[in-house]
């Protein structure tokens, strides 16, 4: 979408695909920055039966962007890194229906904007920042693309846990800065916090970790094997399922969910 960015085709059959879906702060895309796009179709589309397509002609300063598909829906992008400094990294991507307002809202509340709005082709507009603790996040203002063809089934995004030193100073950030939407009474039901240190090493830098559903962790563990990936953290019990933190082939961590 971005800098970072994804892409995908403009319709999708999902309902829950369209603006009116996503309240502002509500997860509606993620994308992988990866040095070789070719090897992360293979890695991707062995573990979770993703299929693939080149972007529509659409030229953005971060590469050019993969669709992902599932079943023929938009699910994720992979993106061609053009810098090998950039971090091999997914990323999680808000709803907004302003992103210049929000950005302006994340400055004031402390936060960074590491890539001001810029529009991407006809998809919509898109921005690049970063929570007080460091956390980095896009936001999305949707235009002809909304998000997600398909979200919590198998093999597509079913949660985003912030890894953060700071529980607490997270809760007024983003409390203020999406009115509740991620970790208020009404928050959406697919994201979540924690401290770094319940899962990570103590100097493991704050983040935004994506995850995927799938029917049988121990089963996409081995597949991860297989493919060349690694466990980063075994399987463990939260209060939304079971979750493993694994790794790609090149190194671009995400988490395995099994509810």
């Amino acid at each position: 979408m971005a800098e970072n960015g994804a892409s995908a085709q403009r319709t999708s059959s999902d309902p829950s695909s369209s603006p009116s879906a996503y309240r502002e702060g509500v997860p509606c895309w993620v994308d992988a920055q990866l040095s070789d796009v070719e090897a992360g179709k293979r890695f991707y589309g062995g573990l979770f039966g993703w299929t693939f397509e080149e972007d529509d002609g659409t030229e953005e300063a971060g590469g050019s962007p993969v669709c992902a598909r599932l079943d023929g829906e938009p699910v994720a992008a992979l993106v061609r890194k053009t810098d090998g400094r950039m971090p091999t990294v997914w990323s999680v991507y808000f709803h907004t229906p302003d992103a210049g307002a929000l950005a302006d809202r994340i400055r004031a509340g402390g936060g960074q904007v590491v890539v001001p709005p810029h529009p991407v082709g006809g998809l919509g507009t898109t921005a690049l920042a970063a929570d007080p603790g460091g956390a980095v996040f896009a936001l999305w203002q949707p235009d002809g693309l909304p998000g997600f063809g398909r979200r919590r089934e198998p093999g597509s995004f079913v949660w985003a846990e912030l890894y953060t030193r700071d529980t607490e100073a997270a809760d007024a950030f983003y409390g203020g800065l999406f009115h509740d939407a991620l970790f208020g009474p009404d928050a959406a039901p697919d994201v979540g916090r924690a401290l770094v240190s319940d899962v990570f090493a103590a100097e493991m830098p704050p983040h935004f970790l994506v995850h995927f559903l799938v029917e049988d962790v121990a089963a996409a563990l081995d597949a991860v094997a297989r493919l060349g990936g690694r466990v980063r953290v075994p399987p463990f019990e939260t209060s939304y399922g079971g979750v493993a933190v694994v790794s790609d082939d090149q190194g671009a961590s995400f988490a395995l969910l099994q509810r």
